[in-house]
């Protein structure tokens, strides 16, 4: 990955210092008055953004997928021979915290309450999610912004939006068959299938190459960033690609499959399964896994709506 050892290089010539720095989120504001350097990630997704600056957190929250020091592929490099504590993914551990005595503890992707805020807050100054944003729905340049600034490279983060802002540029307009063809990005959960609405990030990159999500989508999610619905509703997939976030075997041996067979989508194979490692990337879809997207799943989406 050419363009890690890139980032790696100008983490250390574009480091801007901007202390002592105020920041705003949710919960009111953190008081930042020098560099952190003892970090603590408790956001699901904060390692990406944290590893891009080349900072080695201390600890790092886990979310799924069991891999080294809770950190995937796309960010393993920039992890280098660090071995951060691995914190659960369920419950905010506030001893195991404190005891790494961190000079920032940051929560931008988490779901953090006022009450988790409040009790980490007291043992150093947290970065709680932006105001404005439900859970899970933080756009990937807001998240990485204000992390920059958080750890003092604003200057690198705002570059680092610009170049990848125009990547997705640039992808769009080298594909343009995906101008204005449906597209769905599916799951199969607790044994119901569903679809993402367009308020969620992964719809959203679809949207940013120029797809469009059926309408029909958002109106069931109705407040909510996903929809569900039976089995027998499976036509509302019926588009011009179908992005599976599971494997192909998850989705072939799933009870939708048997009405899933009877739609023109399968037939006409315009279905892409995404497996562990890229569904993993789409769903923690910060700055460096959006690159490992560009690479990994434009060449085959490409093949199957051309």
């Amino acid at each position: 990955m050419k363009w890690i050892i890139g980032l790696m290089s100008l983490c250390f010539s574009l480091s801007v210092l901007a202390f002592p720095t105020t920041l705003a989120h949710k919960y009111g504001t953190i008081e930042i008055d020098r560099q952190p350097s003892r970090v603590v990630i408790v956001g699901h997704l904060d390692q990406d953004d944290v590893l891009s600056f080349a900072v080695k957190p201390l600890a790092i929250r886990d979310w799924y997928g069991n891999q080294p020091f809770a950190v995937w592929p796309w960010a393993q490099t920039l992890l280098g021979d660090s071995n951060p504590v691995i914190l659960d993914a369920r419950i905010l551990d506030y001893e195991a915290i404190a005891a790494l005595k961190p000079d920032i503890i940051i929560g931008v992707s988490s779901a953090m309450n006022e009450k988790e805020y409040l009790k980490l807050n007291a043992i150093a100054p947290t970065l709680a999610p932006p105001a404005g944003y439900e859970d899970w729905t933080i756009p990937w340049n807001i998240r990485h912004l204000i992390i920059g600034k958080a750890l003092g490279y604003q200057a690198l983060a705002e570059q680092h939006i610009q170049s990848l802002q125009q990547k997705l540029t640039q992808a769009k307009s080298a594909h343009p068959e995906f101008k204005n063809k449906t597209a769905s990005v599916a799951f199969y959960y607790n044994k119901q299938p569903g679809a993402y609405a367009t308020k969620d990030l992964r719809s959203g990159f679809l949207m940013d190459l120029g797809f469009v999500i059926p309408p029909e989508i958002d109106q069931i999610a109705g407040d909510a960033f996903y929809a569900s619905f039976s089995e027998e509703r499976l036509d509302i997939l019926d588009n011009d690609i179908v992005v599976w976030l599971a494997s192909q075997e998850t989705i072939e041996s799933a009870s939708t499959s048997v009405f899933r067979k009877r739609l023109p989508f399968y037939k006409n194979k315009k279905e892409y399964f995404t497996g562990d490692l890229v569904g993993g990337a789409f769903s923690f879809f910060s700055y460096l896994s959006i690159q490992y997207l560009l690479d990994e799943m434009l060449p085959e989406m490409s093949k199957i709506t051309k």
